[in-house]
């Protein structure tokens, strides 16, 4: 299989980044914060470049693309740690009217893994409509009829989450294979989330090492900085791999298992976001610890994606299980 990009490709990525880069510098991270962690204006954009409705058909008002271009794009939301309930709404493209569009926003919880209990909603205030993914079925439930309890301090501050004990009843809109494809291809995108967490802690730790200086140098040039954005760079690329592989074997079939590949997608990137996020802030010192800087809302990041469509130890033991 070849994992080069095509030109189109490229461009898809670079377009994304660009306007990522312009509308969502990390400046702008502790307003968001501020403001709920959902920005109206953003999410409109997001839809305007086709975030939602990428794999959509042409003949439904999508991009007809596939998942080989969507976790490019979705590395890149990532990367600019792109508020709101992104993952959810692409998914829902075509099954939820006004997804693709941007103009109905879709929350979901994932009640078929470990993470299933207790309920937690995330971005509650803006959502339209939940999903309910279970083992047997996809329900839809109507967002503003839920019942929850805000959490006063979530782990995330551009990640508002609400408790809800119980769920209502929504309406059935698929059985066990929508929800066994819906968890696949939402494991894929939190993956690709994950690299492009993974991508930007390396970069912010290597410009910030190469402008610090202890001893009348920089601290780039310290034997022990160097390892460390070393291996933060290879555990980037070992995440990208990872992760386009699972985008190109869920759109060729044949050319290998899916299931298998976005389970390491997912257990390569999630580690890698983790650590990266964690070595940023140690090699940030102690201007990695406070709010004004940007390295702890990559680590916050990171822990929220490890425990979205599955953690890493499920699909560990899913791995060793196909391996054994």
């Amino acid at each position: 299989m070849d994992f080069r990009l095509t030109e189109d490709q490229e461009a898809l990525q670079s377009g994304i980044r660009s306007w990522c880069d312009g509308q969502l510098p990390l400046e702008t991270l502790a307003e968001i914060a501020k403001n709920g962690g959902f920005d109206a204006k953003l999410w409109s954009g997001l839809a305007e470049m086709g975030a939602f409705g990428l794999r959509l058909p042409e003949s439904d008002g999508g991009v007809g693309l596939g998942m080989a271009e969507a976790v490019l794009v979705f590395g890149e939301l990532g990367r600019a740690l792109a508020p709101g309930p992104v993952v959810w709404t692409h998914l829902a493209a075509d099954l939820v009217p006004g997804a693709a569009s941007g103009e109905t926003v879709v929350g979901g919880v994932d009640l078929a893994g470990a993470f299933a209990d207790p309920i937690l909603v995330e971005h509650p205030a803006a959502l339209d409509v939940l999903l309910a993914l279970y083992a047997d079925r996809v329900e839809r439930v109507d967002a503003k009829s839920l019942a929850t309890e805000p959490i006063a301090t979530p782990l995330d501050p551009l990640t508002p989450i609400a408790h809800a004990r119980t769920l209502p009843e929504g309406e059935r809109i698929g059985g066990a294979d929508l929800a066994a494809r819906l968890r696949l291809e939402g494991a894929a995108l939190t993956a690709a989330l994950s690299l492009g967490v993974a991508e930007r802690s390396q970069e912010l730790a290597t410009a910030y090492a190469k402008e610090r200086e202890q001893f009348g140098r920089a601290v780039a040039g310290f034997q022990s900085i160097k390892h460390m954005l070393a291996d933060m760079w290879v555990r980037q690329e070992m995440a990208r791999a990872a992760v386009w592989s699972a985008g190109a074997t869920i759109d060729q079939e044949g050319v290998g298992d899916p299931a298998r590949a976005v389970a390491s997608a997912k257990v390569v990137a999630g580690d890698a976001a983790m650590k990266n996020a964690r070595a940023s802030i140690q090699i940030h010192g102690g201007m990695g610890y406070v709010w004004e800087m940007a390295p702890h809302y990559y680590l916050k990041r990171a822990w929220v994606l490890a425990t979205s469509f599955g953690g890493s130890e499920e699909y560990e033991e899913q791995l060793a299980r196909q391996l054994g």
